[in-house]
């Protein structure tokens, strides 16, 4: 008998719920918070998340049963424990525990990063991946070893997401800034120099993000914009290269929301084509944040037995991934 999983996400903007199995995503069902102005305001995000998830859920179950899918079919509820916001967290794992009391099916509360990396394991013929894991909040080289995904490398202070969207708000861009940097950088005719910030592992953005905005003073959009993605790329690019020779692994697997960004692959396809390893991206919907994601980790979670006590289900918005105790990875 197949097993069956509804997963739903909500640490950030994106609200989202899906219904998979092993082998598929079987129904899926977003509403996304979009602020009028600047970024993400966690409590109106919270408040969007509250407003919505009674329909998004009751969409999903409607679309599944489009499907030939019952309620009786479904094993588990699985959602996001963090990281995240806070206010977005606990909004959505109410909603969880509430699914889950009244289908009666266990709980499983999983981490959104390893999320990210499973549904690219999932998607790609990825199958032990070194993962350049970039988004909002969280910029990350991660690999799989003995029963965790250990971090070789971070930023250490914000994403590379969220150092984009604060140079597009001081450059009068809309939110989200990647997409507009994107567009601009290809536009652009000069190089400018700019702070490459590598530390050992890991890597800083904030001094690049606030170096890109005092270069707006006398440079044109356009440069300062393929200036700051070519030298925030590069950065990220070097640190998963030395992951990758000191893991000994043979694939790249590109994770999060930033993995949208062509010029980002570009330069990890070039990489990877160099040292002869594998390179993957999973196609598009599934970069971001979605309900698919939180769904098929849970399904790995509740296969191997890893369920979560409603009475211990706490979101904790610093949930790293290297905490989190790989369960239903076999080791060779």
């Amino acid at each position: 008998m197949e097993t069956i999983v509804i997963g739903i996400e909500g640490t950030a903007w994106n609200l989202s719920a899906a219904i998979v199995n092993e082998t598929d995503v079987l129904a899926e069902v977003t509403e996304t918070y979009s602020p009028k102005t600047g970024g993400i305001h966690p409590r109106e995000a919270a408040q969007h998340h509250a407003t919505y998830a009674a329909g998004v859920i009751r969409d999903l179950l409607e679309e599944g049963k489009k499907n030939g899918l019952k309620a009786s079919n479904i094993n588990a509820v699985a959602f996001s424990l963090g990281p995240g916001l806070g206010p977005c967290l606990r909004t959505v794992a109410t909603a969880a525990r509430m699914l889950a009391l009244s289908l009666d099916v266990p709980l499983v509360g999983v981490n959104h990063c390893v999320a990210h990396v499973e549904i690219g394991k999932w998607k790609t013929p990825a199958r032990d991946p070194v993962v350049l894991y970039v988004s909002g909040a969280n910029s990350q080289v991660l690999a799989y070893r003995a029963g965790r995904y250990r971090v070789f490398g971070e930023t250490l202070d914000i994403g590379i997401g969220n150092a984009f969207d604060k140079f597009a708000r001081s450059a009068g861009l809309s939110h989200p800034g990647g997409p507009k940097i994107e567009e601009y950088a290809r536009n652009a005719d000069t190089y400018v120099p700019l702070p490459y910030v590598v530390k050992g592992m890991d890597f800083s953005f904030s001094g690049l993000s606030t170096a890109a905005t005092d270069a707006l003073k006398s440079n044109p959009i356009e440069d300062v914009c393929y200036s700051y993605q070519e030298t925030a790329f590069a950065m990220l690019v070097e640190v998963t290269e030395r992951a990758l020779a000191h893991t000994g692994k043979g694939e790249v697997l590109l994770a999060g929301g930033v993995g949208a960004n062509m010029r980002l692959r570009e330069m990890l396809d070039i990489m990877c084509d160099d040292r002869g390893a594998s390179f993957y991206v999973p196609e598009k919907r599934f970069m971001g944040d979605n309900g698919a994601m939180i769904a098929y980790l849970g399904l790995l979670m509740f296969k191997a037995g890893s369920v979560t006590d409603i009475g211990k289900s706490h979101v904790n918005p610093n949930f790293r991934p290297d905490d989190v105790d790989v369960t239903w990875i076999t080791e060779d």
